[in-house]
């Protein structure tokens, strides 16, 4: 089991909601095992570039001001 910090369970949520607008496009009710290859590079990608992202912004918000 994977120990997350509170960042990375907010970047999942972020994740989350890009990887479910894809799957709007996609459609729900399509079995995984029916997704093409392309579908599934898709999903992947998305979900790497989503939390790389939002782990981008969550540490850029938590960097201190530089005072100068």
């Amino acid at each position: 089991m994977v120990d997350l910090t509170d960042e990375e369970r907010s970047a999942i949520t972020a994740t989350m909601k890009r990887v479910a607008l894809l799957m709007e496009e996609i459609g729900w009710g399509t079995p995984l095992a029916d997704l093409t290859e392309a579908q599934v590079r898709a999903l992947i990608e998305e979900a790497v570039e989503g939390f790389r992202e939002a782990m981008s912004n969550i540490a850029k918000a938590n960097a201190p001001e530089v005072p100068f």
